[in-house]
């Protein structure tokens, strides 16, 4: 375990009332921390915080706002002490393709990357100077990397959070007596509670939360910034090779998403295929 996972130590999840936040808080109480528990599904998250008991409180709040953002950070100062463990994991989908749905984009692009930012500044300066060890944990997306074609509201929010987040982890390395250090999730398909309220029953492609948490805590333990995690369709070799794919397209100045694009598509079959 990373030293700032320890029993005492403070730990808060945003989208913690379900999916891979729950399985996250979980976790962390299972190790002995105080979990703060963040979320816009009051409901589901006070059934979570029953669950957990003492370890845990519960805050219902939405991420995109900033003023309730860095009052729950107040909160947490004065119920449970200084955070060790930050993980900004809370996200939505729905947003649309570039010409469609401007409040699905604005819904998008504030949970799902203004709520990290707001997260990160929020807590993260205290962390950073109380010089003990800490964690910060931003969700993104594989979609946020290979960029496919469908809710770009989406894939522009979670390439929003990778950019946020490798930033973070070169000021947090440059900062004089900080032990905190910053990395991404990047799950694959995962049974969340996005993907439960389309698909009744998890398909059998897809992790588990708990898997996912299981993937991040591993990685965690051996450095790792990017915490790539698979599902039980894709293996990472098949990632490896979409994503040196997509940076092919600005060395190569290919057409925008020309993985998708047909006239490309027998090539990069090809490129797939090893040939």
């Amino acid at each position: 375990m990373h030293p700032a996972i320890a029993p005492g130590n403070v730990a808060v999840v945003t989208g913690a009332a379900n999916g891979i936040g729950a399985a996250a808080a979980r976790r962390l109480a299972g190790a002995g921390m105080r979990v703060c528990l963040a979320d816009a599904d009051g409901a589901r998250l006070d059934a979570v915080q029953a669950e957990l008991g003492e370890a845990a409180i519960a805050v219902t709040l939405d991420v995109s706002d900033a003023a309730a953002v860095e009052a729950l950070a107040r909160e947490v100062a004065e119920r449970q002490g200084p955070v060790s463990v930050l993980m900004n994991n809370a996200g939505v989908g729905g947003g649309g393709d570039a010409l469609s749905n401007p409040a699905g984009w604005q819904r998008v692009l504030g949970v799902n990357l203004m709520g990290v930012l707001h997260g990160v500044q929020a807590f993260v300066p205290a962390m950073a100077a109380s010089g003990a060890p800490g964690l910060v944990i931003n969700t993104g997306s594989k979609q946020g990397v290979t960029m496919p074609p469908g809710d770009t509201a989406y894939n522009v929010s979670k390439a929003g959070v990778k950019a946020l987040t490798e930033g973070l982890a070169h000021t947090l390395r440059n900062t004089a007596g900080c032990q905190v250090s910053a990395h991404l999730l990047v799950p694959g398909f995962t049974y969340t509670g996005m993907v439960a309220s389309r698909i009744p029953e998890r398909p059998p492609s897809a992790w588990t939360s708990e898997q996912v948490v299981e993937r991040m805590l591993a990685g965690i333990a051996r450095g790792e910034f990017y915490l790539w995690c698979e599902d039980n369709e894709t293996p990472r070799a098949v990632d490896e090779k979409r994503v040196l794919w997509t940076a092919g397209d600005i060395v190569e100045n290919r057409p925008a998403l020309s993985r998708w694009h047909p006239d490309w598509k027998d090539r990069f079959e090809r490129f797939m295929a090893g040939e």
